[in-house]
C-alpha cells in the first residue's frame, strides 16, 4: 500500500507539472488579456507556492491519499460503514469532495480571520497560471485540515482522493490560466465546469464581483446556492484584477506575500454569505 500511496504522489505531481505547462505555454500562444510584470509576480508567486509546500511538509504528518487509505482501513466515514459499489461510491465522494471546497471557498471570503488568509490569493493584480498557486502557507494548511475532515466524514476511496486532487489541481490550473476561449465554447463549458472567464470575476476588484463565482471544478454549486455572475460589469479586457489595497509592485515580493495577513487593510472585516 505504502507503494500505491507513492505512485499516486507521483501521478499527481505529474499531473501538476503537465498543466502549468501547458496553460502557461497557452497563455503565451492565446491571451485573454495583456499582463504586465509577469516576472516579478512569476517569482512571488512560485516562491509562495514553495514555501506551501515546506510548511506542509513540515505540520502535516500524513497528506489526504495516505489518510484515506486509513480511514479505510479503520472504516472511518460514510462510505466505509455504507456498502455502496466503488462505480457509485467514487464520483459520489469527488462530486462531495468538490462542493466541500466551493463552501470552503465561500467561508475563506465570510470569516474575517480566514479572509485575511485568503485576500493573498485575491492582491495578485493580474490573473494567470501563477495565480493559481498564489496562495499563504498558512491557508493551505488550513484548507488540507479542512480536507482531512471531510474525507474522514465520507470514508472517501483512496482511488477517488488521487482523482479528486488531480482534478483540483488540473481545473485550477485552468480556470486561473489567462487563455482566450471562443464565447461559444466557453458557453458550453461554464454548464458543467469552471472556464477562466466564469472565473475571473470572481478576481474583480470590485467586491460585488468578488463574492461570487466560488466554485474550482463545478459550476452547479454557484447556480444552485446563487453566487453565480455570467460576466464582469466592464469587459474582461479592461476588468480591474485585485484587491484596493496591496497594489505596489513590492507586494508580489515573497516577503511581503507572507506578511499580508498580518497587516490590516480596509476590508479585514470579511463579506457576508448570500
Amino acid at each position: 500500500m505504502t507503494d500505491w500511496i507513492a505512485q499516486a504522489d507521483r501521478v499527481r505531481l505529474i499531473a501538476f507539472l503537465v498543466a502549468i505547462v501547458v496553460f502557461a505555454l497557452w497563455e503565451v500562444r492565446l491571451p485573454r488579456r495583456d499582463v504586465s510584470d509577469r516576472q516579478r509576480r512569476w517569482i512571488g508567486n512560485f516562491g509562495l507556492f514553495l514555501s506551501g509546500a515546506m510548511v506542509v511538509r513540515l505540520l502535516m504528518p500524513v497528506l489526504p491519499v495516505a489518510f484515506a487509505v486509513w480511514c479505510q482501513t479503520n472504516s472511518v466515514g460514510l462510505f466505509n460503514a455504507v456498502s455502496f459499489s466503488g462505480w457509485i461510491a467514487i464520483p459520489l465522494a469527488v462530486i462531495a469532495l468538490d462542493l466541500a471546497i466551493y463552501w470552503q471557498h465561500r467561508w475563506m471570503h465570510a470569516i474575517p480571520a480566514l479572509w485575511r488568509l485568503h485576500r493573498v490569493h485575491h492582491a495578485d493584480t493580474e490573473f494567470d497560471v501563477t495565480t493559481a498557486i498564489r496562495f499563504h502557507p498558512l491557508e493551505i494548511a488550513l484548507s488540507l485540515s479542512y480536507k482531512m475532515v471531510v474525507i474522514a466524514a465520507l470514508g472517501a476511496a483512496p482511488l477517488a482522493v488521487v482523482i479528486f486532487e488531480i482534478i483540483l489541481n488540473v481545473s485550477a490550473m485552468f480556470n486561473h490560466a489567462n487563455i482566450a476561449l471562443s464565447p461559444a465554447v466557453d458557453r458550453r463549458l461554464r454548464r458543467l465546469l469552471v472556464t477562466p472567464d466564469f472565473h475571473r470575476v470572481h478576481h474583480s476588484a470590485d467586491q460585488r464581483e468578488t463574492d461570487m463565482n466560488y466554485g474550482f471544478c463545478l459550476t452547479i454549486w454557484d447556480y444552485l446556492f446563487s453566487s453565480y455572475k455570467s460576466q464582469p460589469e466592464t469587459s474582461h479586457q479592461s476588468m480591474i484584477i485585485g484587491l484596493e489595497d496591496f497594489r505596489e509592485p513590492g507586494e508580489h515580493r515573497l516577503r511581503a506575500l507572507l506578511s499580508q495577513p498580518f497587516r490590516r487593510a480596509p476590508r479585514d472585516e470579511g463579506s457576508t454569505i448570500r
